[in-house]
């Protein structure tokens, strides 16, 4: 069951990572013209991955410095999913396993 559990989790946030990605790709295409969101399929694709990643981007630009025009907060968002699955592999490997010295380091 705690496997079903962690498994789960970690399959969540690899697609929402990807959806991060597709996100921060569709964004900058359509930045620089190559998609016509006046398409109501392209339009309709941006506005499910603005709504999906905005309330997980928006603190993570009030935070941190606004570097011109590049936006980097898909990348500390990201690299934050990243940290979270680690933390979750340590403390699946910790109970499913007994290895209680993955959890220190």
């Amino acid at each position: 069951m705690i496997t079903i559990l962690f498994t789960i989790a970690n399959e969540v946030l690899w697609l929402f990572q990807w959806a991060v990605i597709l996100a921060a790709v569709f964004s900058t295409l359509a930045q620089f013209g190559v998609l016509d969101t006046r398409n109501r399929f392209v339009w309709s694709i941006g506005d499910f991955l603005y709504r999906i990643t905005e309330p997980a981007l928006r603190p993570i630009r009030n935070a941190i410095p606004r570097f011109g025009s590049i936006d980097i907060s898909p990348i500390v968002l990201i690299f934050g999913i990243y940290v979270v699955q680690e933390i979750l592999r340590r403390i699946y490997a910790a109970i499913v396993f007994g290895n209680i010295s993955g959890l220190l380091l």
